[in-house]
């Protein structure tokens, strides 16, 4: 699903540099990424996702060089094939919680937004808790609810690949769990692959691999940076 090749990344502000020589995720696998912060975890996920462009190496998703597509292509691509569950969320304050989960639909022609897809935010929404929820505006939700909002959002699409930044650290233990299976379950429906960066080693035995991620941090980075 995904195939990473001699990588090269810089934030020339800050000096901080990131090289990963190779990294694979194979069709429907679940891997979490660790590490310090600042080692560059988010970064990746943003590299892999289009959001961000190397300055070398090849990022292979699905067949398709991200690093090779045009902003609008990536946008498209994205939309289209990968779910992403920001770390701040990333929810339109002015759409209410039904509309930001259906928002890949109303930004990418590529996708249908029918009554199935309709459907499928209703029940994301009530496996996740939110279902009573949908037409409150983000700034009416908690944290929580906001994060699973945002969750819906990223699987909704039944997309090919599911990138994670840390989708459950706003929430209880048991919640936790809870969204973590709903996560794994609608990723196996769809045969999508999970990559997700977490801080909560409790939940390290749920994954089939785990990537130690201070080994690609190469210098030092200013920590008001998005890593």
């Amino acid at each position: 699903m995904v195939r990473v090749e001699d990588l090269r990344f810089g934030y020339g502000a800050t000096g901080f540099r990131l090289h990963v020589p190779e990294f694979t995720l194979a069709a429907r696998e679940r891997v979490a990424i660790v590490g310090p912060s600042g080692s560059g975890k988010t970064t990746l996920l943003n590299l892999i996702a289009g959001i961000l462009t190397p300055e070398a190496g090849r990022i292979d998703v699905a067949g398709t060089d991200v690093s090779q597509l045009s902003d609008a292509e990536r946008r498209k691509f994205r939309a289209s094939q990968i779910g992403f569950v920001f770390q701040d969320f990333a929810l339109l304050d002015y759409l209410p919680a039904r509309q930001n989960i259906l928002y890949p639909y109303r930004i990418t022609p590529a996708l249908t937004l029918d009554q199935d897809a309709r459907d499928r935010a209703e029940a994301l929404a009530v496996a996740c808790g939110i279902g009573d929820k949908l037409d409150r505006h983000p700034n009416a939700l908690s944290q929580g609810e906001q994060q699973r909002v945002a969750i819906c959002r990223a699987l909704v699409t039944q997309p090919n690949l599911i990138l994670s930044d840390e989708a459950t650290g706003n929430l209880d233990p048991d919640s936790k769990a809870r969204i973590l299976d709903l996560l794994f379950e609608q990723a196996a429906e769809a045969g999508a692959s999970v990559l997700a960066v977490t801080h909560d080693h409790e939940l390290l035995p749920r994954f089939e691999r785990v990537l130690d991620f201070a080994q690609f941090r190469v210098a030092a980075v200013d920590e008001g940076a998005p890593l």
